[in-house]
């Protein structure tokens, strides 16, 4: 479970992006974060994923209370307990597509040789395997798409986050993006999904808006 209590939120010189907000995520959901574009979707995102910190109140992990954590123990949970996929793959350019899937289990201290075989498998499953070998420069926005859906889900995460999944995907791969997200839910892990497109609103259990 993911919890805001009382969270505010402001980028310095400007102003609150929100105040006093509460919000509770729970295992076995798919959320949809909803709102006018700036009106601070992408940054709830950040500050539950512990990349960002609130100005006011805590955001809290399995009850335990984690923004005022070190950074050191805060990059500790994000390997160890999320998945984030971003509005644009966000793939590291100078690595192969294999590399990037599996960079995070390296940070966690997996073997390489069993996050490999995970990382085949997923890309195999999402139909981008014949592209492990290379850069993301090489790829198209879809198959990047998927990638970044590979690294998400290889450390089969208590939480995933994901940012506007679907914005730049047709909708065969939206539909392959969105069903795994639900899958994960189904399976016990808190998604959050900060989303325009009615059709994973839709599919979502329920939605939070950001008026």
């Amino acid at each position: 479970m993911i919890e805001a209590r009382g969270v505010a939120f402001k980028y310095p010189g400007t102003a609150h992006l929100f105040e006093r907000l509460d919000a509770t995520f729970g295992q076995n959901e798919m959320v949809a974060l909803t709102g006018a574009s700036g009106r601070g979707k992408s940054t709830l995102l950040y500050l539950l994923g512990l990349m960002l910190q609130p100005v006011e109140g805590e955001v809290y992990v399995s009850g335990v209370p984690v923004s005022g954590l070190r950074d050191r123990d805060r990059s500790k949970l994000r390997a160890h307990h999320y998945g984030f996929i971003f509005q644009d793959a966000a793939l590291d350019p100078s690595r192969t597509v294999l590399d990037n899937v599996i960079e995070g289990s390296l940070y966690r201290g997996d073997s390489r040789a069993s996050a490999r075989l995970k990382a085949m498998d997923l890309l195999e499953q999402f139909g981008v395997e014949p592209r492990s070998d290379a850069k993301p420069g090489q790829v198209s926005g879809g198959q990047a798409q998927r990638i970044a859906l590979c690294r998400a889900l290889l450390g089969e995460p208590a939480h995933l986050l994901a940012d506007e999944p679907t914005g730049n995907l047709d909708p065969r791969t939206a539909e392959t993006v969105i069903e795994s997200l639900s899958e994960r839910a189904r399976e016990g892990a808190t998604v959050i999904i900060a989303t325009h497109d009615p059709v994973v609103i839709e599919r979502c259990d329920r939605r939070l808006h950001l008026p």
